[in-house]
């Protein structure tokens, strides 16, 4: 269960945090400015170091309490039997332009998973359909009937497909609300990759049981199996970081937590009342619907008076993660406009700070991305103005900000390389030590394969450019040097004439830049190679960057259809 805390001591660990954060990063600035000065030139990199430093000294503080916490030892729990289900519960999943088999099979799988428990009967399960194309949604009635044709229960099971979209995902789930939220206490939110053990969700059903002040419960999810090596590889560097980061990010959000949106349970009468997403005035890329509906929906949620917590442990909850790096940018780029009309929220009265503070930080997310491409494109004009400077503080700096960007992953990787049965679930230390260092590597060169995207991204916002909410591709396919080129060539040009102006000023500094920089040389091979079916195969097979579940999968995988050998051309998408 959620351990709930005093406000005084909440109070006391906000507080700590605060101050933590903010040292740190001031003394980070001082070190800075102390070493370049402040001529022209100075002032621009201080003022990008000093956009997208925060991210890293949070990321920093969350996971040294987080593996803190892990660490610590715990008192043991007196084994009870678990209470029985008292509240109605409805299992819904949005879909929109997707393959409706595999979300069908998914969400028929969680129904499986719940029914074994023996607590079926409390739950419903819903495919809420926005789908456009009439081929998709005929293919979804199929997928719905013949499951309906095969269950005990049919009268649990329940399909619509609205006509008309409004509201895009947010939308969807609210006209849920609004139709059968008189028929249930809670609902438990899924995508059309997601997937829930039956344990899992009566956990968190017990969970809202127990404290009927508790407005939404986010569980921590995790990636599933896949023969992408692009998707197998993000997942394995962010399941570990992912451990400690929301480890600490719970201890001091407390009753003001995230909400991602999926595989979350929430309590639907205060939902519906209280969580309806205003409509942005003005056109898109700012105004109009809210494309990022989460976190929004979290802040109402916590300004009503119910709590958002965050239940950080892992277990029984998965979802796919895109599995080409032209898939994550595409939904990169939806997220990025979403966070970026929370401008528009940050004044909405009755916000609690904590919930105004983390649409501060959704939107420094994506705010720290162009300032970090400008400054890596000032780097040869920065090498000759400090040219006959000295280094070391410049160094220690550079240590520091590479150690925080890191801390994330590397307090994951330490909590599992620190225990033999951790070590155990991941192929032994030989096996998991060179998944580590093949994530970091991956990790460095996707970070700059993707930022110069989001910078032109932002920069073309501000002129009307817009995206919409759309389908997004979970299978595997190959990615041609063709489609990588005409994506990728900015990125190969931007590392061509970066590294060759470094070459001709100053070529010491060039082994330094390289974590931060290859990438741009490499964007076009990166997205063939990590997307090609034969190496992701090869990994698979070998169990580089495998992840628990996939040596020792649960019930709840075992023959789950992820068309591992399935390649899909770029047009079938």
């Amino acid at each position: 269960m959620i351990p709930v805390v005093s406000p005084n001591a909440m109070r006391a660990r906000r507080l700590f945090f605060l101050a933590a954060n903010l040292l740190t990063y001031a003394t980070m600035l001082v070190v800075l400015a102390h070493a370049i000065g402040w001529s022209g030139l100075n002032l621009i990199l201080f003022a990008t170091f000093a956009i997208f430093t925060p991210w890293s000294v949070l990321g920093f503080w969350n996971a040294a309490i987080g593996l803190t916490l892990l660490f610590s030892p715990r008192r043991p729990q007196t084994l009870r039997p678990d209470p029985p289900v008292t509240l109605r519960t409805a299992i819904i999943m949005t879909i929109r332009n997707e393959d409706p088999e595999r979300a069908v099979a998914r969400l028929r799988r969680v129904q499986q998973s719940i029914d074994a428990t023996g607590e079926g009967a409390w739950f419903a399960f819903f495919l809420l359909s926005d789908t456009t194309h009439p081929d998709i949604a005929a293919r979804e009635e199929v997928a719905m009937a013949a499951w309906r044709a095969q269950a005990p229960s049919p009268d649990r099971l329940h399909y619509r497909r609205r006509v008309r979209n409004p509201g895009f995902k947010a939308g969807n789930v609210m006209d849920f609300c609004q139709h059968w939220g008189d028929d249930f206490e809670l609902m438990l939110t899924l995508d059309a990759d997601s997937l829930m053990s039956g344990p899992a969700v009566l956990h968190l059903s017990r969970i809202m049981q127990a404290n009927p002040r508790f407005g939404i419960v986010q569980g921590l999810v995790t990636g599933l199996p896949s023969a992408s090596m692009f998707a197998r590889t993000f997942q394995f560097g962010m399941r570990h970081g992912m451990r400690s980061y929301t480890m600490g990010q719970a201890w001091w959000t407390g009753d003001c937590g995230p909400f991602w949106g999926h595989n979350a349970i929430i309590r639907i009468a205060p939902f519906r009342d209280y969580c309806v997403l205003p409509k942005l005035p003005g056109r898109p890329p700012f105004g109009g619907d809210i494309l990022s509906h989460d976190q929004v929906e979290a802040a109402l949620m916590r300004r009503a008076g119910f709590e958002v917590r965050l239940q950080p442990v892992a277990g029984g909850s998965w979802e796919d993660n895109p599995p080409t790096v032209l898939d994550y940018i595409r939904r990169d780029l939806r997220w990025c406009q979403g966070n970026l009309q929370y401008l528009r929220l940050l004044g909405t009265p009755g916000l609690r700070p904590v919930s105004r503070f983390q649409l501060l930080w959704a939107i420094l997310m994506f705010i720290s991305i162009p300032a970090w491409t400008l400054m890596i494109a000032l780097l040869p004009a920065a090498a000759w103005e400090l040219r006959d400077m000295p280094a070391p503080g410049l160094m220690a700096l550079y240590w520091l900000f590479l150690l925080m960007y890191l801390s994330p992953k590397l307090a994951g990787y330490l909590h599992t390389a620190c225990s033999r049965h951790r070590r155990a679930r991941y192929g032994g230390l030989a096996r998991f030590a060179v998944g580590v260092v093949c994530e970091l590597v991956f990790s460095a060169l996707q970070f700059s394969v993707t930022s110069l995207h989001v910078s032109g991204f932002i920069a073309a916002l501000l002129v009307g450019k817009s995206t919409t909410w759309s389908g997004q591709a979970r299978e595997i396919r190959t990615v041609s040097w063709r489609e990588a080129a005409r994506a990728f060539w900015p990125q190969t040009l931007f590392g061509l004439a970066l590294h060759g102006a470094l070459l001709a000023i100053a070529p010491s500094i060039v082994p330094w830049a390289l974590p931060f920089t290859l990438g741009y040389l490499l964007a076009i091979p990166f997205a063939v190679v990590t997307a090609h079916p034969a190496i992701g195969n090869w990994c698979a097979r070998h169990e580089l960057c495998a992840v628990p579940e996939e040596r020792d999968p649960p019930p709840e995988l075992i023959g789950l259809s992820r068309a591992p050998t399935a390649v899909i051309s770029r047009s079938a998408t």
